[in-house]
């Protein structure tokens, strides 16, 4: 069995505090939680930034302080800073963190192929929007996180390839369980798969509820996994456990471990993702 990619979301923009304590928030707790999660098998962990205030932020200075302090203990691990359009439109502001120099840049970016809804609110990705940020990380040598809904971001992703924007091997999360957008069921997951190009390694994500579900038809099938409060605050199904990243991180190892399946070490995604070794 190929070993098992584990991709971390500890923050996300939506949890607070006052929904859970265990979310980290500033730039010192997120840095904290990840070092933590890398020795418990995390490989790469994708990076959301939060001000004074604890509000989502662009800030690059903010996404190098984070980026500083997790890479002076761990050189290793992957760190993926998000391009997220949930709550700035604005390109070059969404792009802010790419444009870190040196060892402050991070080695993935996400990139959304498509607009969809949320639950509450919506996430706009124009195609100039999606094409411009695959650009900068194509200029910049930051290898693009494909972040997929649906079947059309798939499409997206292969018209992106035909321009030239985009190029192997693509790294693909496919997130299952919004309410808008592809549900976590193995019709579903098998389509989206069956429609991913060549040279692609997947990872599955769940929303919500479905995060359970949909990481482990990762564990089983997919190349990875994509786990944390960022996607969900439970543990539990019924809502009576607030999870933390590292109870989340314990049971796909777990997961795994049952079905003696290796976890991916950073350096071995690496070289599969042919990454630069820091």
């Amino acid at each position: 069995m190929q070993p098992l990619i584990i991709n971390l979301a500890p923050t996300g923009m939506i949890p607070t505090k006052a929904q859970t304590p265990h979310v980290p928030i500033s730039s010192t707790e997120i840095a904290e939680e990840t070092i933590t999660c890398a020795k418990l098998g995390v490989s790469m962990v994708h990076l959301h930034a939060r001000d004074e205030h604890g509000l989502p932020t662009t800030d690059a200075n903010l996404f190098a302080e984070i980026v500083s302090k997790i890479r002076e203990n761990n050189s290793e691990i992957i760190i993926t800073a998000t391009t997220s359009g949930r709550k700035v439109t604005d390109v070059e502001q969404r792009a802010s963190s790419l444009y870190l120099e040196h060892d402050l840049r991070p080695d993935m970016a996400s990139l959304t192929l498509g607009s969809m809804n949320f639950a509450s609110e919506a996430s706009v990705n124009s195609p100039a929007t999606i094409m411009r940020l695959a650009e900068i990380m194509q200029n910049k040598g930051i290898r693009p996180e494909l972040e997929v809904f649906d079947l059309g971001m798939i499409n997206f992703a292969k018209i992106m390839i035909d321009k030239g924007l985009i190029a192997p091997p693509y790294y693909f999360n496919i997130l299952l369980g919004n309410p808008a957008t592809a549900q976590a069921t193995m019709l579903h997951l098998a389509t989206m798969v069956n429609e991913l190009p060549h040279e692609s390694i997947w990872a599955v994500a769940g929303i919500g509820r479905f995060q359970t579900r949909a990481n482990a038809l990762g564990v089983v099938l997919g190349d990875g996994v994509r786990v944390g409060l960022e996607d969900n605050l439970w543990f539990d199904q019924e809502r009576t456990k607030l999870a933390t990243n590292p109870m989340l991180i314990h049971r796909i190892t777990a997961q795994a471990n049952s079905l003696g399946r290796p976890i991916a070490t950073a350096l071995e995604v690496r070289q599969r993702l042919g990454l630069q070794i820091w």
